[in-house]
């Protein structure tokens, strides 16, 4: 029986830190529903209905969730609405 060696070759692709964008984060709290917060996240932040949900349940267990990424002019509208909504949102790291 004999071994074949293969080489593989990996491209691994960097982003420069100073162009790699913030963060719009939601906080959990106590006040808004499942519903209402992935009625937003559809409606504000484009998700699709199951990311929505998926985020919500992240929201909901771990605290908070990084739930758009992008410059600062692509987020501050965004995280302005989410607040209108009364969501806890910020923009971050």
């Amino acid at each position: 029986m004999s071994k074949e060696i293969r080489k593989v070759e990996e491209e691994v692709v960097t982003l420069d830190e100073t162009t790699s964008g913030l963060n719009l984060i939601i906080f959990n709290d106590d006040v808004n529903t499942f519903d209402h917060v992935i009625e937003c996240l559809v409606r504000i932040c484009n998700h699709d209905a199951i990311q929505a949900e998926q985020s919500a349940t992240i929201i909901h267990y771990k605290g908070k969730s990084v739930v758009k990424s992008g410059t600062h002019d692509e987020l501050a509208a965004m995280c302005q609405a989410l607040c209108d909504e009364g969501l806890s949102a910020v923009i971050g790291e």
